[in-house]
C-alpha cells in the first residue's frame, strides 16, 4: 500500500502551489518571465527540438520494423486488455483531440495566407499549407508519445514495474538510483510538464467552447463566461477521471470518435468533396517525398521567425504533451507487441489526421481569401466562419461544438488520471481523493493563467513549452534505456521453437506424429 501524500505530489503540488501565487501577485513579472524563456528556447534551441523530434520518429519506425517488433508488452501469452476501437479512441482523445478541432480550419488557413515563398491565396500557398498542417500533426508529434509510451509500457507489464516514469531508466541507472533523489526529480519534472500541457488543452477548449456559444447563440466572450466554463468542465472531467478508465474514459472516448467520424463525414459531404479527396492524394505525396527535408527544417538562412512561431513551436508543444499522453497510452497497452503499439500509436492516429486537414482544410481553403482573412482573424472561431459559407453550417457548428466539449473533458480526465498515478508511486489504479485534488488544481491554473495575463491562451501555451524543455533530455534517454533493455531480451528464434510449432501441427492434423518414429525425429527434420 503506497502513501496517500508521497514526496513526488507534496514537492509537486508546492511548485504549482508557488507557480499559482507567482501569477496571481505578480502577474506582469510573471508574464515576461514567460514570455522570455519562450523567446530563448524557440530562438535558441530549435535545432535541438527539430533533431530531437526527428530522431524520436527514426527510433520508432526502426523498433517497430525490426527483430524486436515482436516483443509483447506483458507475458509472452498476455492479451490486449481493451478492443483496437477502444483503445485508438483512448490514445487519440488524450493525445490531440481538442487540438484537432481547434487548428483543422485555422491553421491551413493560416499557412494559405501568409505562406512562405509564395504569394496569399495561390495555388501555391494552397500547397504550403496543406503540406505543413500534414508535417505538424502527424507522425512526429506521434513519435513523441510513442517513444514515452512505449518504453513506459515495457517496463510497466513487461519487467512488472509501477508507472512511474523515473522506472524507465532503471536499465541505465540501476533500481537503487531510480528510487533515489535522481528519481523522485525525474517524476516531478513529468509532474510538471503534465499540468503545463493539460493548463494549455483547458484554454484551448474553453476559448473555443466561448467562441461557439457566441456564434451560435450570442453570449458574449469574456473572462468571466470562460471562468464558468472551466468550472463546469472540471466538475465533468473530474467525475470522469474518479470513474476509472473502463467507465468514464472509455465510454467517452468511444462517443469521441464516433462524433469526431460524423463531424468529418459530414464536412466531406457539405463541402468541396472532389478537393478533400485531391487534397487528401496529393497533400500525402508531397509529404512523403520532403518528409526529410521537412523534418529537419529550422529557417538557418532565412524565415526563422516564422519556423519559431510555427514548427519548432510544434515540436516543444508535443514534447510538453509526451509525459501525460505517453504515461496514459502506456496505461492502456498492455498485451500488444511493439509493432501493434508503434502501427496504432503513429501510423493510424497520423493517417486520421491526414484525413482531418484535407477535408477542412479544403473547406477553408474553397470559401476563398475574404473569409479566410476573416476567418483567421480570431482562431478560435475560424471554423465557424467557414462553416457559415456551407449548406447545413449551423449543424457543422453545433457538431464541433459538441466534440470540443467532449475531447475537453476526455483530455483532462485522463491527464488528472496520469498525475494520480504519477504522485502515488506509479499505482494503476490511484486513489480518488488523489485525482481530484490534482483536477482542482489544474482547473485553479488554468483560470489563473487565464484571468491573471493579457493573452491567456499564449501565456498557458507559452508555459507549456517551459515546463516541457527539460523533459526532453528524459525522452532522449529513454530511447537508450529501451534500446539496452531490447538487447537483453531473448527472442526465441530456436530450432526447437520451429520444433514445437511443426509437431503442434502435425498433431493436429492427424492427431499422430505424423509418420515421425518419434519427436526427436521431428527435431531433426525441423
Amino acid at each position: 500500500m503506497t502513501k496517500k501524500f508521497n514526496a513526488v505530489f507534496k514537492i509537486s503540488f508546492i511548485i504549482v502551489i508557488a507557480i499559482t501565487a507567482w501569477c496571481i501577485l505578480l502577474p506582469e513579472n510573471f508574464e515576461a518571465f514567460a514570455n522570455l524563456a519562450f523567446g530563448v528556447l524557440t530562438g535558441k534551441f530549435g535545432w535541438f527540438y527539430t533533431i530531437s523530434v526527428s530522431g524520436f520518429l527514426i527510433f520508432s519506425l526502426a523498433i517497430c520494423f525490426s527483430k524486436y517488433g515482436k516483443i509483447r508488452l506483458g507475458g509472452d501469452d498476455s492479451k490486449p486488455e481493451y478492443s483496437n476501437i477502444s483503445w485508438f479512441a483512448m490514445l487519440f482523445s488524450a493525445g490531440m483531440g481538442i487540438g484537432l478541432i481547434f487548428w483543422g480550419v485555422a491553421e491551413p488557413l493560416n499557412h494559405y495566407m501568409n505562406p512562405l515563398g509564395a504569394d496569399p491565396g495561390t495555388v501555391e500557398a494552397a500547397e504550403f499549407a496543406i503540406q505543413k498542417s500534414f508535417l505538424h500533426w502527424s507522425l512526429h508529434p506521434w513519435a513523441c508519445f510513442a517513444i514515452t509510451g512505449l518504453a513506459l509500457a515495457y517496463m510497466q507489464f513487461r519487467k512488472g514495474k509501477s508507472g512511474l516514469i523515473s522506472n524507465i531508466f532503471i536499465p541505465l541507472l540501476g533500481e537503487e538510483r531510480v528510487n533515489g533523489p535522481i528519481g523522485k526529480a525525474i517524476d516531478i519534472l513529468a509532474v510538471f510538464a503534465t499540468i503545463a500541457g493539460v493548463c494549455t488543452s483547458l484554454g484551448l477548449g474553453t476559448m473555443q467552447i466561448n467562441s461557439g456559444l457566441n456564434y451560435l447563440f450570442g453570449i458574449p466572450e469574456n473572462k468571466i463566461v470562460q471562468v464558468i466554463i472551466i468550472l463546469i468542465v472540471s466538475v465533468l472531467f473530474m467525475a470522469s477521471a474518479a470513474s476509472g478508465i473502463n467507465k468514464g474514459i472509455k465510454i467517452l472516448s468511444n462517443t469521441n470518435i464516433l462524433l469526431a467520424c460524423i463531424l468529418c463525414i459530414a464536412a466531406f459531404i457539405i463541402g468541396p468533396t472532389l478537393d478533400s479527396l485531391n487534397f487528401f492524394t496529393e497533400g500525402i505525396g508531397n509529404y512523403i517525398r520532403n518528409l526529410p527535408s521537412e523534418s529537419l527544417a529550422v529557417g538557418a538562412f532565412e524565415n526563422g521567425e516564422w519556423y519559431g512561431g510555427w514548427t519548432i513551436f510544434y515540436w516543444a508543444w508535443w514534447i510538453a504533451w509526451a509525459p501525460f499522453v505517453g504515461s496514459f497510452i502506456a496505461r492502456i497497452s498492455k498485451g500488444r507487441t511493439v509493432r501493434e503499439f508503434v502501427v496504432g500509436v503513429l501510423i493510424v492516429p497520423s493517417l486520421l489526421s491526414f484525413i482531418w486537414f484535407a477535408v477542412f482544410g479544403s473547406m477553408g481553403i474553397h470559401a476563398g481569401t475574404e473569409v479566410a482573412a476573416k476567418a483567421i482573424e480570431v482562431t478560435s472561431t475560424a471554423c465557424f466562419v467557414v462553416y457559415g459559407q456551407y449548406p447545413f453550417g449551423a449543424v457543422l457548428s453545433g457538431l464541433t461544438l459538441l466534440l470540443v466539449c467532449t475531447f475537453f473533458v476526455t483530455s483532462a480526465d485522463s491527464a488528472t488520471f496520469v498525475l494520480g498515478m504519477l504522485t502515488s508511486d506509479g499505482d494503476m489504479n490511484p486513489k480518488t481523493s488523489v485525482k481530484l485534488i490534482w483536477g482542482v488544481m489544474e482547473s485553479l491554473l488554468a483560470i489563473v493563467l487565464l484571468v491573471g495575463s493579457s493573452n491567456g491562451l499564449q501565456m498557458m501555451q507559452n508555459i507549456s513549452i517551459v515546463g516541457a524543455f527539460p523533459f526532453a533530455f528524459v525522452m532522449i534517454g529513454s530511447m537508450f534505456a529501451l534500446y539496452k533493455s531490447f538487447k537483453e531480451e531473448k527472442l526465441d528464434d530456436s530450432a526447437g521453437n520451429l520444433a514445437q510449432k511443426a509437431k503442434t501441427v502435425i498433431k493436429k492434423e492427424d492427431g499422430q506424429l505424423g509418420g515421425y518414429q518419434n519427436e526427436k525425429e521431428i527435431t531433426i527434420h525441423s
